[in-house]
């Protein structure tokens, strides 16, 4: 069974980043090796109910999902990560990396390779906004009551 490092992330300016869940973040989820990693990272996020939203970039600026959690696998290449907002430490991702962002979660791209591809995913049943401006109270409290997904978008199951 692959265990995720979790981050639990506080506020950073005016990402409001979810105070309850942590970021998962999984190292080689998928073998770097297989010939469509891309493939096998929709493949994986399909088996485990979680909606494929396609494959191509994270976006450089920082932004939050508020309606819905988010999946992150690496196809390709490699990248530095904003997790959080500006005053938290990027993250190093590299093909086969996955990163489970709960719902209010700030991220961005910092830096990435020539040849960086992402795929991403919602759990069934969420739609993801894209929020870029400071989390009005409402908003924090639809964050913090989104439900989890019934499973977890690598290992299946009951999240952890």
């Amino acid at each position: 069974m692959i265990e995720p490092r979790r981050i639990y992330l506080k506020t950073d300016d005016w990402i409001p980043n979810n105070l309850r869940l942590p970021v998962l973040v999984y190292r080689n989820a998928v073998g770097f090796d297989l010939p469509d990693i891309g493939t096998a990272l929709e493949e994986m996020f399909e088996r485990n109910d979680w909606r494929s939203l396609g494959r191509g970039n994270i976006h450089r600026d920082f932004h939050y999902h508020s309606t819905a959690h988010e999946v992150i696998g690496i196809a390709s290449g490699s990248a530095i990560l904003g997790i959080g907002g500006r005053h938290s430490p990027p993250l190093a991702v590299d093909a086969g990396d996955v990163l489970v962002l709960p719902a209010g979660t700030g991220h961005a791209r910092i830096r990435d390779s020539s040849d960086f591809s992402a795929v991403t995913a919602c759990p069934d049943g969420q739609e993801p906004d894209f929020c870029r401006e400071m989390a009005s109270s409402e908003i924090v409290s639809a964050i913090a009551g989104l439900p989890y997904p019934e499973t977890d978008p690598v290992v299946g199951g009951r999240p952890r």
